[in-house]
């Protein structure tokens, strides 16, 4: 129209800045539908959280020893079966090794002993109380947890490790540091123990952190420790040292340990076999190569005769 003179420059961009006008807001409506959609979920799960039963118990025990005791235990995700009839007891004093394939339920059943969700069915019992009774936060006094994945925060390496105890004096979080083979690293930091390590240990290796975290369970003294993978990411140099650390964090404790790689757990008390949320077999090393093909192929497969 501006070409065939129908209309003026003038009219031209008026017409510009209409169309413009007509644009963004019509850009912002469809923008916010989506946030509308985001946020529609991001409520959902609000409201699943704010609806989810508060787990509850007594804060007052008397545990007369740390055994741990699953039996028949069921337990599952929605419509998902994880552990189905698992019946076994982790002594005091003695390490218990949980293993098997991924997703066999080893994880879930050492998170299941510190009560991060309830059972479906069965008991789980500690000195002979059944955990299900007893407040989370009182119970978990009684476990230290050594994970794969160690979360750090921007902080310097003694108030890191002293998660584990708030309490702690000088002298006990450096002991706990020496006894976890953290000492020969620590003494070349700038600042020694009181070096700040950035967002989750961001300044130490992985070999690094896995032993601060293994210092914060040694500082808390707990009766009950869970290794899930502490040394499944470590080069040789590194897991012997972590396997060193553990070996003194363990001592009269009641130990459950998962590892896939079979020659750390070979020395363990007692091997509890998962296959698909199930017992496959339970003994020692000796007694499951003589007794299960299964434990045999999983040597073959770990290389190990």
């Amino acid at each position: 129209m501006l070409m065939a003179g129908e209309v003026s420059a003038l009219v031209y961009i008026a017409f510009l800045m209409l169309t413009a006008s007509i644009y963004l807001p019509i850009e912002g409506i469809i923008t916010f539908m989506s946030m509308i959609v985001m946020l529609d979920a991001v409520v959902g799960r609000i409201k699943e959280i704010k609806t989810m039963p508060v787990q509850k118990g007594k804060k007052d025990i008397d545990i007369k020893n740390y055994d741990i005791e699953f039996k028949d235990v069921y337990f599952g995700y929605d419509d998902y079966s994880v552990i189905n009839c698992v019946s076994f007891t982790a002594k005091q004093g003695e390490i218990t090794a949980l293993i098997g394939s991924s997703g066999s339920g080893k994880t879930t059943l050492t998170k299941l002993a510190a009560r991060f969700w309830d059972i479906d069915k069965g008991k789980i019992l500690i000195g002979g109380e059944d955990i299900g009774k007893i407040d989370p936060e009182t119970l978990l006094k009684n476990f230290s947890i050594v994970f794969q994945d160690v979360t750090l925060f921007n902080s310097s390496i003694k108030d890191n490790i002293k998660i584990g105890k708030k309490d702690a004096t000088d002298e006990e979080i450096i002991r706990a540091a020496k006894i976890a083979r953290c000492y020969e690293f620590i003494d070349k930091m700038p600042d020694g123990i009181d070096t700040v390590i950035g967002e989750n240990g961001q300044r130490l290796s992985g070999g690094e952190r896995q032993r601060i975290s293994i210092a914060r369970a040694i500082l808390k003294d707990a009766p009950i420790i869970l290794l899930d993978e502490a040394t499944a990411s470590l080069d040789v140099e590194n897991e012997s040292l972590i396997q060193e650390a553990l070996s003194e964090l363990i001592k009269e404790k009641t130990a459950i340990v998962i590892a896939h790689r079979l020659r750390t757990i070979r020395n363990a008390n007692k091997i509890v076999l998962l296959n698909a949320g199930k017992i496959e077999a339970i003994g020692t090393d000796e007694e499951l190569c003589k007794s299960s093909e299964f434990y045999k192929a999983m040597l073959r497969k770990s290389n190990i005769q």
